[in-house]
C-alpha cells in the first residue's frame, strides 16, 4: 500500500466517523426531543361511563372468580 492509498483510507474513515457523530448528535435522546418547546402535550384520553361502567363490572367479575378460586382451596 503506497502512502497516498493510506491516507485516503484514513481520509475516508475520518468522514465516517463525521457523519455518525453527526447522526448521533442530531437524534440526541428522545425524552429531549418529545419535550423541546414546540411539542404539543398528548390530549388525556377520556372514556365514557358506559365503558368506565364495562371495565368496573368485568373486573368485579375477575375479582369474584379469583375469590371463589380461593375459597375452593
Amino acid at each position: 500500500m503506497s502512502r497516498e492509498q493510506i491516507l485516503a483510507a484514513i481520509d475516508d474513515e475520518i468522514s465516517k466517523l463525521q457523519q455518525v457523530r453527526t447522526l448521533l448528535q442530531g437524534s440526541g435522546n428522545k425524552l429531549s426531543s418529545r419535550f423541546s418547546a414546540g411539542a404539543k402535550p398528548r390530549a388525556k384520553r377520556v372514556l365514557s361511563q358506559e365503558a368506565r361502567q364495562r371495565i368496573a363490572a368485568a373486573q368485579k367479575r375477575r375479582w369474584a372468580k379469583q375469590k371463589k378460586e380461593a375459597a375452593a382451596k
